[in-house]
């Protein structure tokens, strides 16, 4: 396929909504066969042997039109969200302290999936709808294992139409689908297509056995939902990555976290804040693979490894005595731990000497500042 999907980002103003869904319709234009799937006839019944056949030009395109009509919908689920973090936070080192992003209405009550990091210590969440309302909420949930966040606004959301949620196993490398994210003038919608599905390790002891590559990239990615030929939303996007396509295949491109992983613990999140997985032993440490090692190349300065005498440039040769050769098997036999705050033996190399250092590791959400009064 040689069509540059970069052309068709087209941007969607918020008001009124039929602007949005021309603009839609308009980009879908750009795209060609992202509403045109192969057809496949059904099988003959008794029931339909006798009944005039319909063309496959016609089930095309009322299926087209189907199509068109559930990105719509899926589209005017799209909000902005913006997050502006607590006096002193953190994570503001990295993240900043005011933080835009995107989320997507999941839930008749008006919940709303967006990509964690974004709500790390917020002070103040705002919703901006694409009818241009700017709505305080509140957060849900925030879930270190997944990466999810939740949030629902304070005041109801009125007209919005939740989108359903679909799976992976259905999608195929090179499949078209769209990302949809909050710009400065309204909702922007951007191609791109699948280029992997694969595990990805975080350099900030993270970890997923399943995530979504794409490429050409989508630089608002934060949060950005990403739906299928269907408006099904199959993804929310995390990160750029630069080598989508696998390890030392340079081609730029984004991580989305897929939503099959939120499915099985949504009901967890909503009732206790986070899910089980998240409570796991954290150490404070920023790694990379390098040449079948684990390298450490920061230490966090609120994190216990830095007290237990941890460097930047040390390599990670085993933890609790089990070699580790990948940032997955790190993570993997770290977190093999049941609580949190448990003693964790690592043996490392600094410089020329293997030393052993017991890192006393800590719960993450407890290093996190809170607003005032809660």
């Amino acid at each position: 396929m040689k069509e540059d999907f970069r052309s068709a980002i087209r941007p969607v103003l918020p008001r009124p909504a039929a602007r949005w869904r021309l603009a839609l319709v308009a980009a879908l234009a750009a795209v060609p066969g992202f509403l045109s799937p192969a057809w496949a006839a059904p099988a003959a019944t008794a029931a339909t042997a006798a009944a005039p056949a319909a063309t496959p030009a016609l089930l095309d395109v009322a299926a087209a039109e189907a199509r068109v009509q559930a990105l719509q919908r899926a589209g005017d689920a799209v909000v902005a969200v913006q997050v502006t973090a607590t006096e002193g936070a953190t994570s503001a080192e990295n993240l900043g302290r005011l933080r835009m992003g995107s989320g997507v209405v999941i839930g008749e009550d008006g919940l709303i999936l967006t990509i964690g990091y974004l709500l790390l210590e917020a002070e103040t969440i705002e919703v901006l709808t694409p009818d241009d309302r700017r709505l305080p909420a509140r957060q849900v949930a925030y879930d270190l294992a997944t990466g999810f966040g939740l949030i629902r606004p304070l005041v109801p959301l009125i007209g919005i139409e939740p989108v359903p949620l679909a799976g992976v196993a259905a999608l195929t490398p090179g499949e078209p689908l769209l990302a949809a994210f909050a710009g400065r003038g309204g909702t922007e919608v951007g191609f791109t297509r699948l280029v992997a599905v694969r595990p990805f390790s975080g350099n900030w002891e993270y970890h997923i056995d399943v995530a979504l590559f794409t490429s050409p990239p989508i630089a608002n990615h934060s949060g950005a939902p990403l739906f299928n030929r269907d408006g099904e939303l199959v993804g929310i996007g995390s990160l750029l990555v630069r080598e989508a396509g696998g390890p030392n295949r340079a081609l730029p491109g984004n991580m989305f976290v897929p939503v099959e992983l939120l499915q099985p613990v949504l009901a967890e999140m909503q009732a206790t804040g986070r899910t089980r997985a998240s409570a796991r032993p954290w150490l404070g440490l920023s790694s990379f693979e390098r040449d079948g090692h684990v390298q450490i190349v920061r230490v966090d300065r609120w994190g216990p490894s830095l007290e237990a005498g941890l460097q930047p440039g040390d390599v990670v040769l085993a933890v609790d005595g089990v070699e580790v050769g990948t940032l997955e098997a790190f993570y993997k036999q770290l977190w093999r731990r049941p609580l949190a705050d448990a003693e964790i033996e690592l043996t490392v190399r600094q410089g020329p000497e293997v030393r052993r250092i017991k890192v006393h590791a800590i719960d993450r959400m407890g290093t996190l500042r809170k607003p005032e009064g809660i």
